[in-house]
């Protein structure tokens, strides 16, 4: 019988390309795959056709302690009599169903750290929340002595804080022989991509566009959304500023292919942040989409390697403005990282990433001891 592997995300697995990308990877290499996440719109669209066994429960409320509340519980309950042979649970929010699952069962767990959870934006700098999360973190992140995480500095922070000893595998794209690398650019066309959620520079964004001839289109959700359309409203900037919502995976890699230029915007508020290296840096490398990234450890890194993107060392408008018009005036300089967008993602790609996955669980399941 083939190895079960459960994954829980407390996010919908229709817009978690990470997720779908490990698990049809660990299916096409003989596993078992069973991904489970949750919905929070009434609107929900049916799950997409994958590989791999999807479950997906519905969540009535909105935020707070009442929804880390509800999808703890959800999960937990609902998956109580599901076979596997061993729990990877997706951050933090979803660490505690997955450790008493895995008592329970008497199946290994495993740890899949995207980000220091406790020192994003929207939780560091708010003390009540970090307190419950970090009491959190300090109770169970300990016990999962297997795991990953998905660039070096993280790795070194988790041994740090925990002693803990987690592999690097990185988000990166699935390499695409049969892309057209000759795919038109909207000269106009500037895309953000991923959580709308504070601390990502999106009023930055916004507010640069008061300036440039140019349309932004915003591809993702978040807790500054709302406050994202209003500002674009109050500004008088809605004919410049299109707001997407969630996209389907497939919608946006043809939405990356035809933008001129990517936006990749933090303030290097908390170590997350500071230490993150993101989805989309990749996503606009494969796209061959030149970037405007932060000057930061892990961006830095990637740019010295393969030059593909404008770094910024402080964000603030004047510092975008000038980076997009550089890179709009300049044709010499886009072709230049265009070319090196074709190298990089011979080197940065999923298909170099998932060889480690993959020997990360075979490696799991032939050593016999139980972590508890």
């Amino acid at each position: 019988m083939k190895k079960r592997i459960l994954f829980l995300i407390g996010d919908d697995p229709n817009y978690d390309q990470r997720m779908q990308k490990t698990c049809a990877s660990l299916v096409s290499n003989n596993y078992d795959v069973l991904l489970v996440g949750i919905a929070r719109s009434k609107n929900v669209k049916p799950l997409l056709p994958q590989p791999f066994e999807q479950r997906r429960f519905r969540i009535i409320s909105k935020k707070g302690f009442w929804l880390f509340a509800e999808i703890n519980f959800r999960l937990f309950f609902n998956l109580l009599f599901t076979r596997c042979d061993v729990i990877c649970c997706i951050d933090l929010d979803t660490i505690i169903p997955g450790y008493f699952l895995s008592i329970l069962k008497g199946t290994k767990k495993v740890h899949d750290a995207h980000e220091l959870f406790c020192e994003m934006p929207s939780i560091a700098l708010r003390p009540r929340i970090h307190k419950f999360w970090k009491r959190i973190e300090k109770t169970f992140l300990p016990k999962f002595k297997n795991g990953y995480t998905v660039n070096e500095s993280l790795a070194k922070e988790y041994n740090t804080m925990y002693g803990l000893s987690y592999q690097v595998i990185m988000n990166a794209a699935i390499l695409n022989y049969d892309d057209n690398v000759q795919v038109g650019k909207d000269k106009k066309l500037l895309l953000y991509q991923g959580a709308v959620q504070k601390g990502r520079g999106i009023e930055y964004l916004i507010q640069a566009m008061k300036h440039l001839d140019a349309q932004l289109v915003i591809c993702g959700r978040g807790d500054f959304f709302e406050a994202a359309k209003q500002l674009t409203a109050e500004l008088g900037l809605e004919d410049k500023v299109d707001f997407k919502g969630y996209v389907f995976p497939e919608d946006l890699k043809t939405i990356t292919k035809k933008a001129y230029i990517g936006l990749n915007t933090l303030l290097a508020e908390g170590k997350s942040f500071y230490l993150s290296l993101s989805n989309r840096t990749f996503d606009y490398m494969h796209a061959l989409t030149p970037q405007i990234a932060m000057d930061l450890p892990e961006y830095a890194h990637v740019n010295s390697e393969f030059e593909v993107a404008v770094l910024i060392k402080e964000l603030s408008v004047e510092n975008i403005v000038a980076a997009v018009q550089r890179l709009m005036q300049d044709d010499a300089l886009y072709s230049r990282l265009q070319h090196n967008c074709q190298q990089a993602r011979l080197v940065f790609n999923w298909q170099h990433e998932e060889k480690k996955l993959v020997l990360f669980y075979n490696d799991l399941f032939k050593n016999t001891e139980q972590f508890f």
